[in-house]
């Protein structure tokens, strides 16, 4: 009989255990072969075991959940607990969402993580007026140029259907003559084959993990920019956690950011050597296109300050020290 009550007894904890459990929603718009997406399962496997199975996340990759543009408003208004986007896409919200998309800022990892020191603070004081909270960020390899043509000169370009992704690709593919696209990147297989786009600038990864040789040819590794991803929670979720918990979350937070910077760069001549070995032409730029590009870099910075001179401002002061 004894035995029977300490059963019930142990049988009832484990329930009570089970019913404290918190489910947490992650979608992120990429698939599972993206470097993001692998850091966000472990992201996931981390959290759910520093807290024993107290906040099980379930990570909804590939936009299978929530589409890329929608994912920031879901994580504000509480539809889900957190979520993983372009920063980019935000850029309609606030100008220093734009940081990173702005061509030729930052070319070099090392410049990337400059510039990302530099923008976090306002990149955190934007999203906890939007009820969000920072956890982590991950780059993408740089972004270059895809074509199913040779391109020597921006000419080569002119009147093509350039794929956009944010209000910055679309802004330079304007600059560039040519005419932005939206097409997000599960859709960008059958823009290409359809001809709804003709060109694109995005990483190798997107690239390799997209089977780029099957709609394309050519590959011009302008290395434009580092745009990177960010993990974003409700604050009113992250803030409703004892403090335990939090420090769980942001300690697996910060293990997953420093496995994203220390991964990106061998993902990024991994994807490359992908490209080339499925038949893309992987060619340098020539001088007269970087020139001009360039030049396309230099009227986006002076116009992407004039939006908001003075966080663009510090910003850019403090990146440039």
């Amino acid at each position: 009989m004894f035995k029977k009550i300490a059963g019930i007894i142990a049988l009832s904890g484990a329930m009570s255990v089970t019913a404290q459990a918190d489910t947490w929603h992650m979608p992120t718009p990429y698939g599972d072969a993206n470097l993001p997406t692998k850091i966000a399962y472990q992201f996931a496997d981390e959290i759910r075991d520093k807290t024993g199975g107290q906040i099980d996340i379930t990570v909804h990759s590939g936009a299978s959940l929530i589409k890329h543009p929608e994912i920031p408003r879901a994580v504000r208004t509480g539809q889900v607990q957190l979520g993983e986007v372009f920063i980019g896409v935000m850029g309609n919200t606030h100008p220093v969402f734009k940081h990173d998309n702005i061509p030729f800022l930052a070319t070099s990892f090392e410049e990337s993580q400059k510039l990302w020191e530099a923008a976090k603070p306002e990149i955190e004081k934007q999203l906890d007026k939007e009820g969000m909270k920072l956890l982590y960020t991950v780059p993408w390899p740089a972004q270059s140029l895809y074509t199913k043509f040779p391109v020597n000169t921006l000419a080569d370009l002119e009147g093509t259907k350039m794929r956009a992704y944010s209000p910055s690709t679309s802004r330079l593919a304007d600059l560039m003559n040519t005419s932005p696209t939206t097409v997000q990147v599960p859709e960008i297989p059958q823009a290409f084959s359809t001809g709804i786009i003709d060109a694109m600038i995005t990483s190798p990864s997107t690239g390799a993990n997209g089977q780029a040789w099957d709609y394309l040819t050519h590959y011009t590794d302008i290395s434009a920019w580092i745009p990177k991803n960010i993990v974003v929670a409700n604050k009113r979720a992250f803030r409703r956690l004892d403090k335990d918990t939090q420090e769980a979350i942001l300690t697996a937070a910060a293990n997953a950011e420093q496995k994203g910077w220390e991964g990106v760069r061998e993902t990024a001549r991994q994807d490359t050597e992908t490209l080339a070995a499925n038949g893309i032409v992987v060619s340098e730029p020539s001088d007269e296109l970087m020139a001009e590009l360039e030049k396309i870099g230099a009227i986006m910075v002076k116009e992407w300050e004039a939006e908001a001179p003075e966080e663009i401002g510090k910003i850019l002061e403090q990146y440039r020290q």
